[in-house]
C-alpha cells in the first residue's frame, strides 16, 4: 500500500510537470470539462433555487388555506370555455358558507372570506403608482390570510359593514408612496377620485419565485372598494382550515359545502375549483424536471466531448513519450505504475477543468444575484463535491484506454521508438 501511494505521489509530480510544460494544450484539453462542470453546477444551482423559491413562495400562500375560484391553477387547454362560463363568486357565497360552518360543530374549516380584486391607481401628493392589486374583503381576512400587520391595524367589523374609506398598504406600496413619512393616518387617492385613510401596513413578504413582488398590494373593505373599482374583477373565496386537521379531508369538506352553497344536485359536476398551494408546486415540479433534463443533456454532451478530447490528447502523449515509457520499464517500473501515471495525468487535467468551471459558475451566480437580487439562486456546497466527483470520473473514463495502452507497451520495442 505504501508503494502504491508513492506511485500516486510520483504520478502527480509528473502530471504537474506535463501540464506546466504544455499549458495551452492542457487548458484546451480541459475546455470540454470546464463547459460540462459549468453546466452541471448551473443546473444544480437552478434546481436548488427553484426548490427554495417554491418552498418560500408556497409559504406565502399558506399551507392551511384553500382558494375557491372560477379557474384552476393549471393550463386548461381547449377547455377554457367551460371555466369561463362558470358563475362568479359573490360576497353572499361566503356568508352562506360560514352559516353552514356554524351549523357543523365538528367542521374542519375555520372561516370563509370573500375576495374581490381589482387593479387600480393610487396616489399621494405628487407620487403615484399604477395598477396596484387591490383586494376588497371582510374583517375576517385578518385571521385567514398569511399577511401580517407591521404598522397600524386591520380594519374592524364596523368599518367592514359600513364600507369605511380605509386601506392597508403592502410594504412596497407604503415604501414608494411614503419614503420619508409615516404612512399611518395619511390620506391617499384612488383613480384621482376618492380619498382613503391609511390605517395599516403589511410586513414584507418578498417575491414569488423572484418573479413578482408579493408586497405590491392593498386591502380594504369590499364595500369601500366597490365605490371606486374599474377594470376586470376577480372574485374568489379564501378558506381557512383549522390547524392540525387532515388537509385532504378539509378539502373534501370544502367541496361539499360549496356544492350546498351553489345548490348543485348530486349528478351535477362542480362549477367551481378548489385550489391549494400544492397544485402550484406540482406545476413548478414539471418546470424543474424540464430544467434538469435539459441540463443533463447539455452536461452529458459537454463532458462527452471533453472526455474524447482528453482521450485523444492522452493517446498523443503516450505516443510522444514512448521512449520514456520504455526507459521507465527498463529501470524497473511496473505496468501498474505506467497505468497509474497516465490515469493520474488525465484526472489531473479534469480536476483543473473542474476548478475553472466552478470559478466560472461562482462568477455567473454572483452576477445574477447582483442583477436580479430577488431571484433565489444559491451555490450549494454539495455542488462542489458533485463537480469534483464528475471531474475525477471523467478523467478515469477518458484516460483509462490510453493508460492501458501505455502499460501494455513492450519495453524493448518502446526503447527502439523514434
Amino acid at each position: 500500500m505504501k508503494h502504491f501511494f508513492l506511485e500516486i505521489e510520483e504520478s502527480l509530480r509528473i502530471a504537474f510537470m506535463q501540464v506546466r510544460i504544455h499549458k495551452t494544450r492542457a487548458m484546451l484539453t480541459a475546455l470540454g470539462v470546464i463547459i460540462g462542470i459549468v453546466a452541471v453546477t448551473l443546473m444544480g444551482t437552478a434546481i436548488n433555487g427553484i426548490d427554495n423559491g417554491i418552498e418560500n413562495s408556497l409559504d406565502m400562500l399558506g399551507s392551511e388555506n384553500f382558494y375557491v375560484e372560477q379557474w384552476p391553477w393549471k393550463d386548461v387547454g381547449d377547455d377554457w370555455w367551460k371555466y369561463r362560463n362558470r358563475p362568479e363568486f359573490k360576497v353572499e357565497d361566503a356568508n352562506l358558507f360560514n352559516d353552514i360552518l356554524d351549523e357543523t360543530p365538528d367542521s374542519l374549516l375555520f372561516v370563509a372570506v370573500p375576495q374581490v380584486r381589482f387593479w387600480i391607481n393610487v396616489s399621494y401628493e405628487s407620487r403615484s403608482l399604477n395598477s396596484i392589486e387591490t383586494t376588497g374583503t371582510t374583517s375576517e381576512y385578518a385571521y385567514a390570510s398569511n399577511n401580517e400587520i407591521e404598522q397600524g391595524r386591520f380594519f374592524s367589523k364596523q368599518e367592514d359593514i359600513s364600507g369605511s374609506n380605509v386601506v392597508i398598504l403592502g410594504h412596497d406600496v407604503a415604501e414608494n408612496l411614503f419614503p420619508n413619512t409615516d404612512p399611518i393616518g395619511q390620506v391617499v387617492r384612488f383613480n384621482q377620485r376618492a380619498n382613503y385613510r391609511v390605517i395599516g401596513v403589511f410586513k414584507r413578504q418578498g417575491s414569488f419565485l423572484g418573479l413578482f413582488s408579493m408586497d405590491n398590494l392593498m386591502v380594504m373593505p369590499h364595500r369601500a372598494l366597490r365605490k371606486i373599482y374599474n377594470g376586470n374583477r376577480w372574485n374568489s373565496l379564501l378558506i381557512k382550515m383549522k390547524p392540525g386537521v387532515d388537509k385532504d379531508a378539509a378539502m373534501d369538506e370544502t367541496i361539499g359545502v360549496m356544492r350546498r352553497v351553489r345548490g348543485l344536485m348530486p349528478e351535477k359536476e362542480n362549477d367551481f375549483e378548489v385550489n391549494r398551494s400544492e397544485s402550484i408546486g406540482e406545476q413548478l415540479d414539471k418546470m424543474k424536471m424540464s430544467v434538469a433534463i435539459a441540463g443533463l443533456f447539455i452536461t452529458g454532451l459537454a463532458l462527452f466531448v471533453g472526455a474524447i478530447g482528453i482521450m485523444n490528447i492522452t493517446f498523443v502523449s503516450v505516443k510522444e513519450r514512448t521512449r520514456e515509457i520504455g526507459t521507465r520499464r527498463a529501470l524497473g517500473a511496473t505496468r501498474r505504475s505506467i497505468l497509474v501515471q497516465f490515469l493520474t495525468e488525465a484526472v489531473f487535467i479534469c480536476l483543473i477543468g473542474g476548478i475553472v468551471g466552478l470559478m466560472l459558475t461562482a462568477g455567473i451566480v454572483m452576477l445574477v444575484k447582483q442583477a436580479m437580487p430577488h431571484v433565489p439562486v444559491t451555490l450549494s456546497e454539495n455542488l462542489f463535491i458533485v463537480a469534483a466527483l464528475v471531474s475525477v470520473a471523467t478523467g478515469i473514463i477518458s484516460g483509462f484506454a490510453p493508460a492501458w495502452t501505455a502499460s501494455k507497451l513492450d519495453p524493448a520495442e518502446a526503447l527502439r521508438h523514434d
